[in-house]
């Protein structure tokens, strides 16, 4: 095994997740520039767009079930839903396993506009150079996650 196939020492692992998370911060804050860019054209912020992409993928959910796939607090979500409800985005169904929290639903509307957004990102991230590979891709996801769950004992309420 090469060095370079070594797990790091906890030193040396902590200054090469700083780099990463340097770079994440970038990474987050251009983009949301550019998704801004893309706003002015649907209106929709960043905490809807994330409202819809669940709802688009995953079908009705309770704004608690939202708060606890995203790590944000419920109040936050609810805030975000009341958006995508007032623009006609979303509605809210009435949820049989839970009579005080309702299942909130995408309309056709929001799909249409969720569509949009996703395939807008999809023309963007298809210009990604560097002649990446799926290994590549697959470990920078298991790095992700990994730097992940280093918050996963903080509750986000």
């Amino acid at each position: 095994m090469n060095d370079s196939a070594k797990p790091l020492s906890p030193d040396d692992l902590g200054h090469r997740v700083s780099e990463v998370f340097d770079l994440i911060g970038a990474l987050y804050r251009r983009g949301l520039r550019k998704l801004e860019q893309g706003e002015e054209v649907e209106g929709v912020s960043v905490g809807v767009r994330s409202v819809l992409v669940l709802l688009h993928r995953y079908g009705p959910m309770t704004v608690p079930q939202m708060g606890r796939l995203m790590t944000l607090t419920r109040q936050f979500v609810q805030r975000m839903v009341n958006d995508a409800l007032a623009r006609g985005w979303a509605e809210t169904t009435p949820n049989p396993a839970h009579q005080r929290s309702s299942l909130i639903r995408i309309t056709d509307e929001g799909e249409a506009v969720i569509t949009a957004i996703l395939a807008r990102e999809h023309a963007l991230n298809r210009q990604v150079g560097g002649e990446l590979t799926e290994a590549e891709l697959q470990a920078c996801v298991r790095v992700l996650k990994e730097m992940l769950k280093t918050f996963d004992h903080v509750e986000a309420d």
